[in-house]
């Protein structure tokens, strides 16, 4: 298992970084798909959404940074932290009546994801 652990470990890693640098270059289609409603437009609106790409291009590059200089264990340990991520959106959109469809379907399905990357490595890892 643990050849598909690091595959889907770089998958993770370079999926969420086009994410996030589709937040940057086009912050309004990025959150369309997030789950929730634009937020009211204003003048620096765009560059709240792109403070978004930044960090999730910052989590993807850490899990690269993980696999080239770590170990299978502390990429597990890296990945099931930041599965609190996508957790966090899928029970934000939901708390806020957004997108259940979002919400599941791609935050949830993400963490999940995640998690069983994590623990796989993680066990592999021993």
């Amino acid at each position: 298992m643990h050849p598909l652990s690091i595959g889907l470990a770089l998958f993770l890693a370079v999926a969420i970084i086009v994410i996030g640098t589709l937040y940057l270059v086009r912050p309004r289609t990025a959150t369309r798909s997030f789950g929730l409603p634009l937020p009211e437009n204003g003048a620096n609106m765009a560059w709240w959404l792109r403070l978004k790409g930044v960090r999730d291009i910052a989590s993807g590059l850490a899990v690269l940074a993980f696999m080239v200089w770590g170990t299978p264990l502390a990429i597990g340990i890296l990945l099931l932290a930041q599965a609190c991520i996508p957790a966090g959106d899928m029970l934000v959109i939901l708390a806020a009546k957004g997108s259940a469809k979002s919400a599941f379907g791609m935050h949830g399905a993400t963490a999940a994801v995640m998690v069983f990357t994590a623990i796989s490595l993680l066990m592999g890892g021993r």
